[in-house]
């Protein structure tokens, strides 16, 4: 027994959530850390039984852990699977050579299939730092990756994760790029195809950048966090599934890199591509569908860079043996009268359930997209896929698909509503010419979306639209007064966020 055996500390649950990346706590003056020299921020390796993670040391200096513990944080102690009082090893951590690579990629060069696939194994098995991960994101943001490279880093995703199949070829998916404020089209799309029979395996992120993303909005309705087990079950008897990718380790690097892309407030163009297509691939899917909205304030701010965009992703796909098919969207405005998880779930249910009051645009987007993947699955001929799609959802075939995917997924249940609410009034009279994507979504965000699932931003007011001094223009939603008093002082310091002139 060497002498760090010698002096195993008991492994003590702290309930900290570190998010992906493990944390250790350690007394300054603790047996095991004077005896290895362990400082703060070290790389640690524990180990127990048979499993073994690399976590990173904080150093405590209060009576927050005793000299002969050691506390973890929830994702360490889960990915060991300890129990109290279990004994942990630590000892010094091997050195992660994949970093290299990173550095590489730092001073511009190009990274070959065997060091992306590394690096992605390493960022699943948890041996980087978010300092880390932050570095290779950044390396590769502003372009600057290359085509091999972005097929490479698809591959390795979906490599380092698990993969779903099914029978039969029409496994269909559909994703957005983003950037467009309640463009919720997933659930009524996904609703549309799997009531039409096709294998629709959805699976979605939460929000990156966004007031809320189709998994933020789907956990409102019903349990998104399946497990494999659970989404296979799902689609295999309902057809489709809604579901949130992160819980069922499709492409789970990609899931890691999101949550850094997040705090970093970057999404750049080659993790994104390779972001869509890895969980495509993962997922089984066959037939994919890209919406690329389009506009001045939308992620695509012109068609020439939506085209290439689209151009990649195509070519990208047909390498991993996908047949992908790509709309370029009006980006110009939100979609539906939602902005945040509870407000564009509201929408999803209106439009499914054929509400009067359903927002038309919302409606019309879903069913343009839907037709477009029904086309493109070969299931409707050419121009008839747009018409039969709306036959689905006028019909109730959608609605009744989507309750059944809901109850299988956990059971349905009504969106929250916020607490506190204030109407925005417009000050003049005239028509709406432009509205800021990504003032209004930063209006969301400090209301309180997408954390607090009842916030965000309700507005009918659409660009072309006549308004009269004095009537609502949106109205904000909130779980605290705090935060609805922030999103208007925002509001009030921004008023080029809906621009209105008199005059046609």
């Amino acid at each position: 027994m060497d002498k760090t055996e010698s002096i195993l500390p008991v492994a003590l649950r702290l309930g900290i959530n570190s998010r992906h990346e493990p944390l250790i706590f350690l007394r300054s003056d603790s047996p095991v850390a004077r005896s290895e020299g362990f400082e703060s921020m070290s790389r640690v390796l524990v180990q127990v039984n048979n499993k073994s993670i690399i976590a990173t040391l904080l150093i405590v200096y209060s009576d927050l852990i005793q000299s002969g513990f050691a506390g973890l944080s929830e994702t360490a102690w889960k990915r060991l699977k300890l129990k109290k009082g279990q004994r942990i090893k630590l000892s010094h951590a091997p050195q992660v050579d994949s970093l290299a690579y990173i550095r590489a990629k730092a001073f511009g060069h190009e990274l070959n299939k065997h060091q992306l696939q590394e690096i992605m194994r390493d960022i699943v098995d948890g041996h980087y730092m978010d300092v880390h991960l932050a570095a290779f994101i950044t390396a590769c943001a502003n372009n600057n990756m290359t085509q091999n490279e972005i097929l490479y880093l698809t591959q390795g995703m979906v490599d380092a994760g698990e993969t779903l199949t099914w029978p039969g070829d029409k496994i269909v998916d559909k994703h957005c790029v983003g950037g467009l404020p309640g463009n919720r089209t997933s659930p009524i799309v996904v609703s549309i195809l799997a009531a039409k029979g096709l294998t629709i395996p959805k699976t979605s992120s939460r929000a990156i950048t966004s007031p809320a993303g189709t998994a933020d909005v789907m956990e409102t309705m019903t349990k998104v966090d399946l497990s494999f087990e659970q989404l296979k079950q799902v689609v295999q008897k309902h057809h489709g599934c809604l579901a949130w990718g992160g819980s069922v380790s499709l492409s789970p690097a990609d899931d890691i890199l999101i949550s850094v892309e997040k705090a970093l407030d970057i999404d750049f163009e080659g993790q994104l591509i390779a972001s869509i297509l890895s969980k495509k691939i993962a997922a089984g899917s066959k037939y994919v569908l890209i919406d690329i909205p389009v506009g001045p304030t939308a992620k695509l701010r012109s068609e020439e860079s939506a085209q290439a965009l689209a151009n990649q992703l195509t070519t990208v796909g047909g390498e991993m043996g996908l047949k992908v098919k790509v709309v370029l969207t009006d980006g110009s405005q939100p979609v539906g009268y939602g902005i945040g998880p509870a407000l564009e779930a509201w929408d999803v249910i209106g439009v499914l359930k054929n509400a009067s009051s359903a927002p038309a645009d919302l409606k019309e987007r879903s069913v343009l997209l839907a037709g477009v993947l029904l086309e493109h699955a070969e299931v409707e001929a050419t121009g008839e896929g747009k018409s039969e799609a709306l036959r689905v959802i006028e019909s109730g075939e959608a609605w009744k698909t989507f309750m059944q995917i809901c109850e299988a997924q956990g059971g349905f249940k009504h969106p929250p509503v916020a607490c506190c609410k204030m109407d925005v009034h417009a000050e003049r009279s005239g028509y709406i010419r432009r509205i800021n994507n990504r003032l209004l979504s930063r209006l969301a965000k400090l209301a309180g979306a997408p954390a607090d699932h009842a916030s965000g931003v309700y507005m009918e007011a659409k660009v072309g639209h006549y308004i009269t001094e004095g009537s609502t223009l949106l109205t904000i939603h909130s779980e605290a007064p705090g935060e609805l008093e922030y999103a208007l002082d925002f509001y009030n310091t921004h008023k080029e966020m809906i621009i209105i002139e008199e005059g046609l």
